[in-house]
């Protein structure tokens, strides 16, 4: 039997939230394992229910999604985190990314999507809203380049294909079939380029990868 996706959601939206609870339980393929309407206590509530993805809104009271996925990110790098929000604004699509989102979708996202969106984050890959996805792609490429190069970056060019399908938003399944090679494999580069990177996530790959002109 497959490993079921272990979901919490976040969220001070009552009816949203209740509605997102009924939709990943009626699949089998995802398990709710925590459903809250703030996260002032998220560390404690990720230690307890070991989620392998959280759906994050951004505005709540007591502390905002964006300061909670920092929180997750540095503590439990591991669990992915998908931000939620009503609105595609720029500074805080920005925020959550360099605090650690690896996803990033509207709430008018069709159910399917949303489900879709969770299972891309848990294998891997950064789900994005298309305009969303232009957004992130458009703000990275303005950021000005870091002032000396720290580390050189010796990237294969395997490594480089797969990083530059990666900024393109492609989920392992796709880039294992756009050039033919096992996911296993897929996940065996992306392993590489994260130690190669001082990297956890896509996203943070993708973000150096744009910024130092890597790809």
């Amino acid at each position: 039997m497959a490993k079921k996706i272990k979901v919490t959601l976040y969220d001070d939206n009552n009816s949203l939230r209740k509605s997102l609870e009924q939709l990943i339980q009626t699949y089998p393929d995802f398990e709710l394992t925590g459903s809250y309407p703030n996260p002032l206590h998220i560390l404690d509530n990720t230690k307890e229910k070991k989620p392998d993805v959280i759906l994050m809104d951004i505005d709540m009271p007591g502390m905002t999604g964006i300061e909670a996925v920092e929180l997750v990110h540095k503590k439990f790098p591991e669990v992915k985190v998908v931000m939620q929000t009503v609105f595609d604004e720029d500074d805080k699509i920005f925020q959550s990314i360099c605090n650690g989102a690896v996803g990033y979708i509207l709430k008018k996202t069709p159910p399917l999507q949303i489900l879709d969106s969770i299972k891309q984050a848990s294998e891997g890959g950064a789900p994005m809203t298309p305009s969303v996805a232009i957004k992130i792609l458009k703000m990275f490429r303005q950021q000005p380049p870091p002032p000396e190069e720290k580390d050189k970056v010796d990237l294969s060019s395997r490594e480089t294909e797969i990083l530059s399908a990666l900024t393109k938003g492609m989920s392992y399944k796709m880039i294992s079939e756009e050039i033919k090679i096992g996911i296993d494999t897929v996940r065996f580069h992306i392993k590489n380029i994260y130690e190669k990177l001082h990297v956890h996530s896509n996203t943070e790959a993708v973000s150096r990868a744009l910024k130092e002109g890597l790809i």
